[in-house]
């Protein structure tokens, strides 16, 4: 992560003389100011970088993924315990609080955003890790369910802080570098995704609330580790003023229906997130049910899936975006996600189903390259909000997804269905990528704006 780090350091520095070519043409302080091509300098809005700053925005994606893996193991337990043990009110209890925390992530998500663009960035990130920080005390002492509900409608709102924490390293890297620092962020989610779930699982031996106590800890050192390393990335001349008009799900549509292409990108990003919640949603019961895997198989292939998005957000995505461009990257890494669902569903043993990992995590590529093409359409004091809309794209997904794919899935293994296609959900899935495939492709007809 040290060399990515480097480069997005000494990057957001552009030479001098090129910076004072494009004050002279085009004057500064311009929220238009985009170089045409990809091989123009970067825009003078870029700030510098410092590496310590970089690290605690990955720390901040990292933290916040982590917590959430975190309490994944032993929430269920939690509710259980408030429900007197009821196998269904738990599963029905679990699923509210998945579709709240989603909720809330798709109205706050755009707030956060807006206000990142009207007060900076720093204030944004530092206030979410504090919150988050105070929220899972709040879930840790909670005496009953509607205290545990409150903070799960709280941690969606404060986990919202990942667009901030997006805006922030679009405004310390230049554009040809965004997909490589995308993807750095794309590899904290894979972090959290590994460890977190792995050592709430240890934790929630000891007891079912020490994960929550232990994600308020690593919240609030993160916050005092930031109030000490974290300066402002967004200078004073990109501020823009905040309103509701625009900081709502609905303003955020209008934003990323600006253009073409940014409608376009919309649609990939929203049908690889509904794809997306066939894995979140049905990979462990189809798995257990396909394959018969035990827990601890489950485990070691989710590790896997993990650690191949760690190993493509930070070596591949660099690399990617450099050899074929953003576009290619983007159409490439989502035709090979909808390869890898499309052997997931046909997979009729487990390990022809770990072989489709590889090609699935494709989509590691197609995210953070979607996500700088998008950046690189939007003024630097409109990046907020473009994080917080593309959020808000995620939390629409987790809304939808869910209730999709499991019934999907118990159609597709009814005795009274007609048929028997265990791997339906993925097919679905891959049918979404596929479309997403021909959106990817519609965005390279259209003529690079500035």
């Amino acid at each position: 992560m040290s060399d990515l780090q480097d480069d997005l350091a000494a990057g957001a520095n552009p030479p001098s003389h090129r910076a004072e070519d494009d004050t002279s043409s085009r004057g500064v302080g311009d929220p238009t100011d985009f170089p045409a091509s990809d091989d123009a300098p970067s825009p003078v809005h870029v700030q510098p970088a410092r590496r310590a700053a970089v690290t605690f925005i990955f720390l901040t994606v990292t933290l916040d993924m982590l917590a959430l893996g975190m309490i994944a193991p032993v929430l269920p337990d939690l509710i259980s315990g408030f429900v007197g043990g009821s196998a269904a009110r738990t599963a029905e209890t679990i699923g509210l609080f998945g579709t709240v925390f989603a909720l809330m992530q798709y109205v706050f998500s755009p707030v956060l955003g807006s206000l990142s663009d009207r007060y900076g960035r720093r204030p944004v990130v530092l206030l979410s890790n504090f919150g988050l920080g105070l929220d899972y005390i709040l879930m840790a002492l909670a005496p009953s369910l509607r205290f545990l509900l409150i903070g799960r409608v709280l941690a969606g709102i404060t986990a919202s802080s990942v667009p901030t924490a997006q805006a922030y390293m679009s405004d310390v890297t230049p554009r040809e570098k965004r997909a490589a620092a995308f993807g750095m962020l794309q590899a904290a989610f894979g972090f959290g995704f590994i460890v977190g779930p792995a050592l709430g699982g240890w934790l929630g031996s000891i007891s079912p609330r020490l994960p929550f106590w232990v994600s308020a800890a690593l919240s609030l050192l993160n916050f005092v580790y930031g109030l000490f390393v974290l300066p402002e990335s967004l200078a004073m001349q990109y501020r823009s003023p905040f309103s509701w008009k625009r900081a709502n799900p609905i303003g955020s549509i209008r934003l990323l229906s600006r253009s073409r292409n940014l409608l376009a990108l919309s649609g990939v990003l929203l049908l690889g997130y509904l794809a997306q919640n066939s894995l979140l949603n049905v990979y462990v019961v189809y798995v257990e049910y396909r394959y018969h895997w035990s827990v601890h198989q489950i485990g070691n292939s989710l590790a896997v899936l993990g650690g191949l998005t760690i190993l493509y957000g930070f070596f591949l995505v660099r690399r990617a975006s450099q050899r074929l461009g953003d576009q290619r990257a983007t159409v490439y890494g989502l035709a090979g996600g909808g390869l890898g669902y499309i052997i997931f569903g046909a997979a009729h043993t487990g390990l022809q189903f770990v072989a489709g990992m590889p090609l699935l995590n494709l989509t590691s590529i197609a995210w953070p390259a979607t996500q700088s093409i998008m950046s690189r359409a939007i003024g630097p004091n409109e990046q907020g909000q473009l994080q917080g809309a593309i959020n808000s794209l995620r939390g629409i997904a987790g809304i939808a997804g869910p209730s999709l794919f499991t019934w999907i899935f118990a159609r597709a293994i009814s005795n009274g269905s007609g048929f028997h296609m265990p791997g339906l959900p993925y097919y679905t899935a891959a049918g979404f990528m596929l479309l997403s495939v021909l959106l990817g492709i519609v965005t390279g007809r259209e003529p690079k704006q500035a």
